[in-house]
């Protein structure tokens, strides 16, 4: 029953889901792979849609946009570390020696504040900046709740700036009106 259900709903919505993916995506085996993403998400908990809350089309189509979005980040992400890797490839000259140690030093300070956090904010600013992961794949791929993780970043990221404030600049306050 529930997969003839769940097969109905896969012929009813493929082409809407396809149609929204490829307008926010922009790439065809992208936006297959959204909605193939947003299938499996309701496949394994069907519980998530509540009828009191919306129909199931604005709730699965909210869905797709959600993993659209992700997954545009995603692929600029992945692109902007492919041109700087371009970019580094190409670079004929070599590095100045004193930036390289400075970069060294930035390097092992990083590591050190990094080894000083506790472990779970450790794992989620681990896996959001060098594992190019969203916070909601994050709550998905540790099973922590999603507040958990956002919660995690932010108290991680205070204390490394804590800690790097001198290797990092701190972020401007807006000017006073």
């Amino acid at each position: 029953m529930a997969e003839s259900f769940l097969v109905d709903r896969v012929a009813d919505y493929t082409a809407r889901a396809l149609h929204l993916a490829r307008r926010i995506v922009g790439d065809d085996r992208i936006a297959e792979d959204v909605v193939q993403e947003a299938f499996f998400a309701y496949w394994r908990n069907p519980a998530a849609f509540d009828a009191s809350r919306a129909g199931f089309a604005a709730w699965f189509l909210s869905i797709v946009h959600h993993k659209a979005v992700d997954a545009l980040r995603r692929e600029v992400s992945l692109r902007r570390r492919s041109d700087a890797f371009g970019e580094l490839e190409n670079e004929v000259s070599p590095p100045d020696v004193a930036d390289v140690v400075v970069g060294r030093i930035a390097d092992a300070r990083v590591r050190a504040a990094l080894a000083d956090l506790p472990a779970a904010q450790r794992e989620a600013l681990v896996l959001a900046y060098w594992g190019g992961y969203t916070q909601r794949e994050i709550a998905e791929r540790t099973e922590t709740p999603l507040g958990t993780v956002k919660t995690r970043t932010q108290l991680g990221m205070r204390r490394l700036q804590g800690a790097l404030g001198s290797v990092v600049p701190a972020p401007r306050s807006p000017l006073p009106a």
